[in-house]
């Protein structure tokens, strides 16, 4: 009790229940978002340099694989040359007849073409002796006159390596006449078989764009990159590499190739290199990410801040729940006092105002209600009556905006192609159809003046389709003053010309029939268009299904004017079969209900 009546004093001195959720929730919020971003911002720091750590080096070993790779299948080509009987014997025997040493020489060229244009990528290919004897591609080409082949780097590079095949760095290639292009040189040495000793070389100048493409078709974020040095820490490849060569950007590559891990961060902090050496090549790929667009992209992050946030409005839940339970205390007694007015015992239902805050007010407002319940009880009755009536004469309003919008957009297709006259005719029938229908505001008509609405409106659907269309109308005289809703015909003639003859390929015919049967009248549209799915016919009254409707009212709207006038047993109902036709029948009754009559009035 004493905790209780703590409980009461602190909420007591708001003089409202709103102030005390608002100071309740805004000190456990900020409380919460203190807490939150306490363990956000420590767990972030660590998490976005482990997942860009992991990120990156899957990115950069994949590159350096297929890197690897690619050069394995170079170093497969340069194997099949570089063991070929006919190049051994070409370069290094001099002594076998001018007729078998062309012979070699058109075989090695026909292997050397049959390379080349196996791979795009190839810009040249080459054997080289050191007796002088040469072949370069397919024997068109001719290497530079004022530069000695065997003294270039990539050629004593192959001579010396140990590792049976050398890599240069990028370099323009201007051995080769008329060449100069942008390439990457894979070199081996040749052995002279005679002497058993590195006799010469084989090359194959790669396509830069070839590295390059395996490095940019990998993305680091949307503004990292990857870069490939060689073993002494030359640029191979750079998205910037012009940049890099003019002095204008710079890496940190004595870091990078100094460096005993696989990944470090920038003085500056800003970048994350991970790097990734191949023993094959001898190359460093090196991944440079930004650690701020790493920052605002980590999944990981993310999760843990919504799972924070997620216990954190537990726990705000569960301590709400405890503080509003209390605060609505009074609440729940207005509620129980309110399931006795339910059960019609209103001397019970007096509820004691105790406090001045809005459950205080709300109680009062409860007494007076319940001494006026009765009084309201036949104010709602009449309002109903009322709204019933409102709602009727809203549902007519909306068919004549609805006609007029159609017979208007007829009659503006018809001026633009020049059918004058037609025009003519068809604003005369418009203007008598307007002439009847507002000649009087009476929420109902007679048959016989309904079918005039109708008449005037198939003329104007006749001038508009010619031949396209044909109508007849046979109405017993029984039913001509039987009343009608205004405008309860014209929109299931529209439909039945729209969605049933419009499609027809040939003559649509149209037939309305009326005729009594029993104390009921009935009144049929049928025409035999195009027909209906069993699934159309179903949702045919259905206000939500758009091409059952006519721009927005029609037969819907007829339905329901019908049945609130006349009743559930009265109202539209369709046949139709697909290729075959539609059938329309609206029912009334004979003469009008009276208490219906009492609500229209």
């Amino acid at each position: 009790m004493k905790k209780e009546q703590e409980f009461r004093t602190i909420f007591g001195r708001f003089k409202s229940i709103q102030s005390t959720i608002m100071v309740s929730f805004s000190v456990l919020m900020v409380i919460a978002v203190l807490i939150f971003l306490f363990i956000a911002l420590n767990f972030t720091k660590n998490t976005i340099y482990e997942n860009s750590i992991n990120y990156t080096s899957q990115i950069i070993k994949q590159v350096n694989y297929d890197i690897d790779s690619y050069m394995d299948y170079m170093l497969n080509i340069s194997s099949i040359i570089a063991a070929n009987s006919d190049v051994s014997y070409y370069l290094y025997n001099t002594q076998q007849p001018e007729e078998e040493l062309k012979e070699e020489k058109e075989r090695i060229l026909s292997q050397f073409k049959t390379i080349r244009n196996s791979r795009n990528d190839i810009y040249n290919i080459a054997v080289v002796a050191d007796n002088g004897r040469s072949i370069l591609n397919e024997g068109e080409d001719q290497f530079t006159e004022y530069i000695d082949v065997r003294e270039q780097s990539w050629y004593q590079a192959a001579l010396s390596t140990k590792n049976l095949i050398a890599i240069s760095s990028s370099h323009v290639q201007n051995a080769i006449q008329s060449s100069y292009k942008w390439v990457i040189t894979l070199s081996r040495p040749l052995v002279n078989y005679k002497t058993g000793e590195n006799g010469g070389g084989f090359f194959i100048d790669l396509n830069y764009n070839a590295i390059s493409s395996l490095c940019s078709n990998n993305n680091i974020g949307g503004s990292g990159y990857i870069f490939i040095l060689d073993e002494n820490g030359n640029i191979i490849y750079h998205p910037q590499q012009q940049l890099m060569y003019g002095g204008l950007k710079t890496e940190n590559i004595d870091e990078i190739m100094s460096s005993t891990k696989d990944h470090f961060q920038s003085e500056e902090g800003d970048k994350l290199y991970t790097i990734s050496k191949s023993d094959m090549t001898g190359w460093t790929v090196v991944g440079a990410a930004y650690t701020s667009e790493l920052l605002k992209n980590n999944k990981q992050a993310q999760m843990m801040y919504l799972l924070v946030a997620g216990v954190l409005l537990l726990g705000v839940i569960a301590i709400s729940s405890i503080i509003s339970r209390e605060i609505t205390k009074p609440i729940r007694q207005l509620r129980d006092s309110m399931s006795m007015v339910e059960e019609g015992r209103f001397d019970k239902a007096n509820v004691p105002v105790t406090a001045s805050n809005e459950v205080g007010s709300l109680s009062k407002s409860f007494n007076v209600m319940t001494e006026r319940i009765h009084t309201l009880m036949e104010q709602n009755v009449y309002e109903q009556k009322q709204k019933r009536k409102n709602e009727l004469k809203a549902l007519q309003a909306q068919i004549n905006p609805h006609f007029l919008y159609n017979t208007l957009d007829s009659i503006i297709w018809m001026s633009e192609a020049g059918r004058n006259d037609e025009v003519v005719l068809m604003t005369s029938a418009l203007a008598r159809l307007f002439r009847q229908s507002i000649s009087n505001d009476k929420e109902q008509v007679t048959v016989a003046e309904e079918i005039e609405y109708v008449r005037s409106y198939l003329t104007i659907q006749k001038m508009r389709y010619k031949d396209k269309l044909e109508y007849s109308i046979d109405v017993s005289p029984e039913i001509n003053h039987v009343m009608i809703i205004k405008f309860a015909l014209q929109p299931i003639v529209e439909n039945a010309i729209y969605h049933g003859l419009k499609y027809k390929d040939t003559k649509g015919n149209l037939s309305i029939r009326g005729y009594v049967r029993g104390k009921k009248a009935y009144i049929t549209i049928a025409d035999d268009g195009v027909g209906m799915e069993e699934a159309a016919l179903e949702h045919i009254f259905d206000e939500t299904k758009k091409e059952h409707k006519s721009n927005g009212v029609g037969v819907p709207n007829v339905q329901k004017r019908l049945k609130l006038y006349y009743g559930q047993e009265y109202g539209i109902s369709y046949i139709s079969r697909k290729g075959v036709g539609t059938v329309a029948t609206v029912t009334v009754p004979l003469e009008e209900q009276e208490d219906d009559e009492e609500t229209h009035r």
